[in-house]
């Protein structure tokens, strides 16, 4: 094995200036390919196991200023940072009344949250996708800059077999060869690329919908219990209260009683 390793890092010492050159984009190509899949490895992990932790404290406290602040500590989730944008912005509708007291209002509240959602969610997707292209961007193109190392050091390779004018396999072998290890270092750097983006790709797709799931259930929360409260009737202005005009009692006049005379006798 270690002779192998040898052999082939002598034929990268031998290859011509054009391979090295290829040969070094591959590498870095190969380690950035390495540095991402291992940060996203991390993230996704840590943002699966604190969403899990967020959403089981949400349903079982049933309260949502104790959920924020559960929120503010799982900083790795997207739903939790999805949910601290939302209940900001309930706050704000509570605080400035903008909900009102009817359906006009409320319609209006609900609206602002549902677009604080949209925009926190969009926010999380980017921020989860952040690096994940660059993988398809390597997986895509490294296996070509491999082949054209290969194809010019094989053009190299028969150059000096025709200035040596000699065409066996003594003289042919090595600059083959030599031209050769491009293409295998643009497939080790495209395959755990193109294997990373398939798999991450399908976690994020399990995160977006998680998001979505959560914000339409969110909104059901929001419209049951804090927004579309029963309607209450408008409040009549109160009124100074009026002294009522007592009509005056007509009192009945009473013929004044004579007083009685005693018959005469």
């Amino acid at each position: 094995m270690t002779g192998a390793s040898s052999d082939i890092f002598k034929l990268v010492t031998q290859s011509g200036l054009m391979v090295q050159f290829v040969l070094f984009v591959l590498l870095s190509f190969s380690a950035a390919c390495w540095t991402i899949i291992g940060l996203k490895i991390r993230q996704l992990w840590l943002a699966k196991n604190e969403t899990a932790q967020f959403v089981e404290f949400f349903w079982k406290s049933g309260n949502m200023a104790k959920s924020y602040a559960k929120a503010k500590q799982l900083t790795n989730s997207p739903v939790a940072r999805s949910y601290r944008v939302a209940y900001m912005e309930m706050v704000r509708i509570n605080q400035s009344g903008g909900a009102g007291q009817t359906q006009e209002g409320f319609s209006m509240g609900t609206d602002n949250i549902k677009r604080a959602l949209r925009r926190a969610n969009v926010s999380e997707l980017t921020r989860l996708t952040q690096w994940v292209p660059f993988l398809a961007t390597i997986g895509n193109t490294a296996p070509f800059i491999g082949l054209f190392g290969t194809v010019w050091g094989i053009m190299s390779a028969f150059h000096g077999i025709g200035q040596r004018g000699t065409a066996t396999l003594a003289v042919v072998a090595p600059g083959i060869s030599e031209a050769l290890v491009a293409t295998a270092a643009g497939l080790a750097a495209a395959i755990p690329a193109v294997m990373a983006y398939n798999h991450f790709t399908s976690r994020i797709r399990v995160a977006e919908s998680q998001l979505n799931n959560f914000a339409s259930d969110f909104i059901n929360v929001v419209e049951r219990e804090v927004v579309n409260k029963p309607a209450q009737p408008p409040q009549q202005p109160q009124k100074a209260p009026l002294q009522q005009a007592k009509k005056p009692q007509q009192q009945v006049a009473q013929k004044p009683q004579q007083p009685v005379r005693k018959p005469q006798e």
